[in-house]
């Protein structure tokens, strides 16, 4: 599967779920249900670049970003922050990749700074697995989807080594922050952003590799 269908499928399926917004319908719940339409091999490919994309928002000043929005971040709420990146669409995607403190103008950023609440939708942790409940849906079998998952990533030539976080440095020093996520800072922290930004953004110590 190409950028582009993958990008496709998340748009198609955040067209759908802005339409049945009337009825409540998820995001998440809409994607497993337009996935689980399309063969099982489809959505394999769709798994691998999702993983693809998530994996390249492993980075610290994204890290860093997810600390201010959430008022601190885990392992697991930044595996969960990444789902939301991409589940924003393909422009926010590229938005953060470039500069993650354009994510203080981020609608559920900026809801998050009104609200005082953690966004489910910027930690939105049911996109990580809507590959798995699409393969459920179509087989009927929770376990189908890990099963069919280790024999396609045994076809395919993974890369190695260590992702490249780029430069790590302390989420709780308010004066490293603001200089280097001045907007994300403004909006979470209360600080004078430079000309240059205006972003929010919150998280807590980094754990693993």
């Amino acid at each position: 599967m190409d950028i582009d269908t993958f990008w496709d499928i998340i748009e198609g399926a955040r067209a759908g779920a802005a339409g049945a917004a009337g009825a409540g319908e998820p995001l998440d719940e809409v994607l497993v249900k337009q996935l689980a339409e399309r063969p099982t091999q489809t959505i394999l490919e769709y798994a691998e670049r999702f993983d693809e994309l998530h994996d390249a928002l492993y980075r610290w000043d994204v890290w860093a970003a997810a600390y201010l929005i959430g008022g601190g971040c885990s392992d697991d709420s930044f595996i969960d922050f990444r789902a939301g990146v991409i589940a924003s669409g393909r422009a926010w995607y590229r938005r953060v990749t470039t500069d993650p403190d354009s994510l203080a103008a981020h609608p559920e950023a900026v809801e998050t700074a009104d609200a005082g609440a953690r966004s489910e939708t910027l930690f939105y942790e049911e996109m990580n697995y809507a590959a798995g409940a699409a393969f459920e849906r179509i087989t009927g079998n929770a376990d189908s989807f890990y099963e069919a998952w280790l024999d396609f990533r045994t076809t395919e030539t993974e890369g190695d080594g260590a992702a490249d976080m780029g430069e790590d440095f302390d989420f709780d020093d308010d004066e490293e922050m603001s200089r280097r996520l001045p907007r994300l800072a403004a909006v979470f922290l209360g600080t004078n952003p430079e000309p240059l930004r205006a972003s929010p953004s919150v998280r807590s110590e980094p754990a693993g590799g």
